[in-house]
């Protein structure tokens, strides 16, 4: 489009219209960025963004600030315990070989370090009658080598002999057999009759724990022993065992409990 002069005016080159043109632009520019102050980025119109860019939608809401703590006094988690959950409540640990009411089974083998060493006894004519004849009733189906043998011997039931501080599950002649170091039985029947051999002691007498237990040595500390009862003690455990039982202080391998009316409450080892 040709661009004509009003007249009276020379015609001016179409270049120097255009330089004019702009130096009328970048003057009003100037002033106009003297007249205004800059715009804070919240202020700034959608249209004033480029059209490759998402402008920020301004919040309704005024920021929050939060004060924090000093460094020094923020609390540090203690790393080694780890508090217990609010649903779950406290369970109180039950030890294995315990009984169903949660008390551990009285085999004699609670004695006093420092207590007055019960009556060693060996003169079986001194036992109840009741007594000497389980006693002899389990010598002679030992001397058998039938492990089968020992089974009428065995109370069964809720209260019954005793082979295991965890409870026998099946048929308790079976477990014999495998706690036997033979397919027959026959070194764990070796085991018992040496036990019923040894001399024996009547504990808690006129209680309801009232017993008379195989060997003594369940009932006196290892460490109070004397020589000659040592010896007795090698015919039952090998030198190897009784230093292992020194760890413990107690004589912790196999025992035999009979009760005064003649039950045979438990044949267990262990402490």
């Amino acid at each position: 489009m040709r661009i004509s002069a009003p007249k009276g005016i020379t015609s001016l080159p179409a270049r120097a219209v255009l330089a004019s043109a702009l130096s009328v632009a970048l003057i009003t520019g100037a002033f106009a960025l003297v007249s205004h102050p800059a715009l804070a980025l919240s202020e700034i119109k959608r249209e004033d963004f480029p059209s490759h860019q998402t402008p920020m939608e301004p919040s309704d809401q005024p920021i929050e600030k939060e004060t924090l703590p000093p460094v020094d006094q923020v609390p540090i988690p203690d790393s080694t315990t780890t508090p217990p959950a609010d649903d779950e409540p406290d369970t109180p640990m039950v030890p294995d070989g315990t009984e169903p009411d949660g008390t551990a089974p009285d085999d004699g083998a609670q004695v006093d370090p420092n207590g007055p060493l019960p009556e060693v006894f060996y003169d079986l004519a001194k036992l109840p009658e009741s007594v000497r004849t389980k006693h002899q009733a389990i010598i002679d189906a030992c001397k058998t080598g039938d492990v089968e043998k020992l089974r009428p011997l065995l109370d069964t039931g809720e209260n019954g002999t005793q082979l295991s501080f965890g409870g026998v599950d099946g048929d308790p002649i079976a477990y014999l057999k495998e706690l036997s170091g033979d397919d027959g039985g026959q070194e764990i029947l070796a085991i018992l009759e040496e036990v019923l051999s040894a001399g024996y002691v009547h504990l808690d007498a006129g209680t309801p724990n009232d017993m008379y237990v195989w060997p003594y040595f369940i009932a006196i500390p290892l460490d109070r022993l004397t020589a000659s009862q040592r010896v007795e003690l090698f015919k039952i455990v090998t030198a190897g065992d009784y230093e292992d039982m020194k760890n413990y202080g107690s004589y912790i391998f196999y025992r035999v409990g009979i009760t005064p009316e003649g039950k045979w409450s438990f044949f267990v080892a262990g402490d």
